[in-house]
């Protein structure tokens, strides 16, 4: 697609993350964090989109991207993200949380605060454990591990601020707030669980879980602006919807990608549409709005026309037009999906978007980036 740039890095790329843009700005983001994984030495980096998209003389798209800092990280790049404009923090396999500062007059990237053995295993001499998720909602950071630990940090004090040792049994690949006092976790047995950070004791408010499947899930992200609406994706490469008010198995299975799904979100501003990623190389923009029900089916992109594998019945009219996510009608469940990886590569890792664009990195050792989204 000639609206996809590529960027080698010599690095294979596990986490990519837009730098969050003022509400009342509307500049089209301009600068990403990347982090890498499996190499000799991995490396959080900063990274400038600068004038990608102007269109030259010759009328041909100018590819920009330009490495602005970057900084060694100790272990795998688990999980980044940005706390604010210019503190980001990371994830490692090490089992360690690091605050990096982003100094944006000479272009540098400093460690600010750390927690060395923030997920460590049991009976080990501490020894960590991969840390596997973070989630920020400044000045607070929880994060999940291997080790079935939950922990909150805030971002001025150097001691955890509470750690929920026996949170669960088995792995939590990815965590995300629901509310600003709750959370959700998914794990290595296909649960989704809800936690209430007010409460003191180890055990999840609610379960939720495909029925009579232990498929793990990779990840999760919710709805912006309706917070009971969750997504979540997995090692089958299923795309689940659940409203997390009511049923303890999801709302609608889609079927999906042909490997892992590594990660999923919601578009922040236009959450009708959805982005997957995948182990198979492949990176999805599933579009549900009213746009897409109009087109006829031969307009499909993609790998086509998606029907709800399973929905449940007896949701109201009016929230499934407010929400097409949760809709009950399998005929209002034709999705336009669009492949907008330029061809099939090896594992895409990650995707983050904002505005109209995309950015995502992948273990061929190059990060993408997409213009123009919804034109």
């Amino acid at each position: 697609m000639e609206n996809v740039k590529a960027k080698f890095v010599s690095q294979k790329i596990s986490k990519t993350r837009w730098r969050p843009e003022p509400a009342s700005s509307l500049q089209q983001p301009d600068l990403f964090a990347a982090g890498s994984w499996d190499n000799e030495e991995n490396k959080v980096s900063i990274w400038s989109t600068g004038e990608f998209g102007t269109i030259t003389m010759d009328e041909d798209y100018e590819t920009d991207i330009k490495l602005l800092c970057e900084i060694r990280h100790k272990g795998d790049v688990t999980d980044l993200q940005f706390l604010d404009q210019e503190r980001i923090v990371t994830a490692s396999s090490t089992g360690k949380v690091t605050i990096f500062r982003h100094h944006q007059t000479n272009e540098t990237l400093s460690e600010k605060q750390k927690w060395e053995h923030a997920h460590q295993n049991v009976n080990s001499n501490g020894t960590g454990a991969p840390c596997t998720g973070i989630v920020c909602n400044s000045p607070e950071i929880v994060s999940v591990g291997e080790d079935g630990r939950i922990n909150v940090f805030r971002a001025d004090s150097k001691d955890i601020v509470r750690t929920i040792d026996d949170a669960d049994s088995s792995t939590m690949h990815a965590v995300t707030f629901l509310r600003t006092t709750e959370i959700l976790t998914v794990n290595s047995i296909g649960q989704l669980k809800m936690w209430d950070l007010r409460q003191q004791g180890n055990d999840p408010t609610q379960i939720f879980s495909v029925a009579n499947e232990r498929v793990p899930l990779h990840c999760l992200d919710r709805h912006p602006s309706q917070q009971h609406v969750v997504a979540t994706g997995g090692q089958d490469g299923m795309l689940c919807i659940w409203d997390v008010r009511q049923s303890k198995i999801p709302v609608s299975l889609l079927s999906a990608h042909n490997a892992e799904m590594w990660e999923v979100h919601f578009h922040p501003s236009k959450p009708d549409h959805i982005f997957t990623c995948s182990e198979d190389g492949s990176l999805w923009h599933w579009d549900a709005s009213a746009d897409a029900a109009d087109r006829p089916s031969f307009l499909l992109g993609g790998r086509g026309t998606s029907h709800l594998s399973r929905s449940t019945l007896g949701q109201s009219v009016s929230q499934s037009l407010m929400t097409p996510w949760l809709s009950s009608d399998p005929t209002k469940g034709r999705l336009e999906i669009i492949n907008v990886m330029p061809s099939y590569t090896l594992s895409v890792n990650s995707l983050d978007v904002l505005g109209e664009y995309l950015v995502c990195g992948t273990d061929s050792e190059s990060i993408y980036v997409s213009k123009n989204l919804f034109t």
